[in-house]
């Protein structure tokens, strides 16, 4: 038999293992979370919606994302790439256990991760069955809630995205409105009371079997900082559910806020509205915490504020008026000092590493950053970006060469003048000096490291 012949038995195995009564697969969508094939099992007032979760396509379509999401493992160490054979030989006993009621969730595994702003919070994961259980869930329940929620809301939904919450940011500034009430809720994952999520769940949600679900995997601590907010350092490691019940919780203050008639933009917990005075400002933000005080969560007062547009980020953009008083989005300074931090720990020159494998890590990560900004309207910080990462690299280039001989050989074999050379080799321990140096930058020329691989933020 073939590898591809031996490739596909193996699939079609496993999505046997996965099936059960024969039913018709799953067509292909692509999207947050597809949806189940059963369209009739979603309805709220269904007692069997947990056969629609077990259902075959759509256990098929779940294998798939959670693949495609990668993660690391949780407490019992298996990775994603040994899900599909764990399944093909457990998957019958799994699915008697949810329909049963009886399945009981493993603990998250706890991670500390360090804050943007200094110290360190604990990140969940769960393990990959039980990510792959939440993706089941999650594929059933997002079609019933997504479209009862706020358009005002961006977070982790089908075709919405951080861009168009930036987007949509802008053009309410752009009508005037120049003061923002900027919200940031104090330790929101760990605050999330359990028995008022659930509450709000049953109203839409017949199937008890999958509310105990649910209320078990709260137990289990996915809503513990279970999803990471990082919007260009590649996919969220926790729970596929918990942005799910994050809006379903939060979904209850932004119907306020519309009833109210305030334009705002929500992504997750990230909450920013726009009004044209402080003194309406300070309106809402006393509105806002006693809305969110009946959901017993708390506004961070030290990080948040009723403050002028120019002086806030959200998502990690901040706005500027460009001529012909038009606003322009541009990244965030803290956004900025972030990046500039990252990229010295990535190109630090006493990691002992090759230029490949440095050039291979800064890729990585330029290119998410620059898919994520590429809508800030300033190409010039782009391009002076662009060169003191060169300048960096270069220095890099320096240390390894090590010698002033070396420097001094390396840069004539690369055609550098002779004198010019001499200078550069005569201090090649001032690295960030000399790296800015024309004949290192003539040895060196911004096509080098194009032929590295390293991405243009500029273009």
């Amino acid at each position: 038999m073939s590898l591809g012949g031996a490739g596909r038995q193996k699939s079609e195995q496993l999505e046997l293992a996965l099936g059960g009564g024969g039913e018709a697969p799953l067509a292909r969508r692509s999207g947050e979370a597809p949806r189940a094939a059963n369209g009739d099992a979603r309805s709220g007032n269904d007692h069997h919606l947990m056969e629609a979760v077990v259902e075959r396509g759509n256990a098929i379509a779940a294998l798939r994302r959670v693949r495609q999401n990668r993660g690391s493992p949780g407490i019992d160490g298996m990775t994603v790439e040994e899900l599909p054979k764990y399944l093909a030989e457990h998957w019958t006993e799994i699915r008697e256990q949810l329909l049963a009621g009886t399945y009981q969730p493993q603990p998250v595994r706890r991670q500390p991760i360090k804050k943007r702003g200094g110290g360190t919070r604990q990140l969940g994961i769960p393990t990959v069955l039980d990510r792959f259980i939440q993706q089941l869930l999650l594929q059933v329940l997002q079609p019933q809630f997504d479209p009862t929620f706020s358009p005002h809301s961006y977070g982790f939904r089908p075709g919405r995205s951080a861009h168009q919450a930036v987007c949509a940011a802008q053009r309410m500034i752009q009508e005037g409105r120049r003061w923002v009430v900027d919200v940031d809720l104090a330790q929101f994952f760990d605050r999330v009371n359990h028995d008022l999520l659930m509450g709000r769940l049953a109203k839409r949600i017949a199937d008890k079997r999958v509310l105990r679900l649910i209320r078990r995997y709260l137990e289990a601590g996915i809503m513990c900082n279970g999803v990471v907010m990082e919007r260009y350092e590649g996919t969220p490691q926790g729970g596929p559910l918990s942005p799910l019940l994050a809006n379903v919780l939060l979904d209850e203050v932004d119907q306020e806020l519309e009833k109210r008639g305030h334009a705002f933009c929500r992504y997750a917990d990230d909450s920013n509205v726009y009004v044209r005075s402080r003194r309406a400002g300070e309106d809402v933000l006393v509105t806002l915490k006693r809305l969110y005080g009946r959901l017993r969560l708390q506004v961070n007062d030290a990080k948040s504020a009723v403050a002028r547009v120019w002086d806030r980020k959200f998502l990690g953009y901040s706005f500027w008026v460009a001529p012909g008083k038009v606003v322009a989005r541009r990244v965030a300074p803290a956004a900025l000092t972030e990046m500039k931090h990252r990229v010295r720990r990535i190109t630090r020159r006493a990691g002992g590493r090759s230029m490949k494998a440095v050039v291979a890590e800064l890729r990585e990560y330029l290119t998410g950053w620059k898919a994520y900004f590429r809508l800030a309207a300033t190409p010039r910080i782009f391009s002076d970006l662009d060169e003191w990462i060169r300048r960096r690299l270069r220095a890099v280039h320096l240390k390894q060469w090590k010698r002033g001989t070396t420097t001094y050989r390396k840069l004539r074999a690369r055609n550098v003048p002779d004198g010019v050379a001499r200078a550069a080799a005569a201090h090649t321990c001032r690295w960030w000096r000399i790296a800015a140096h024309g004949g290192l930058q003539t040895a060196l020329p911004t096509a080098y490291f194009d032929r590295l691989g390293v991405p243009r933020l500029a273009g």
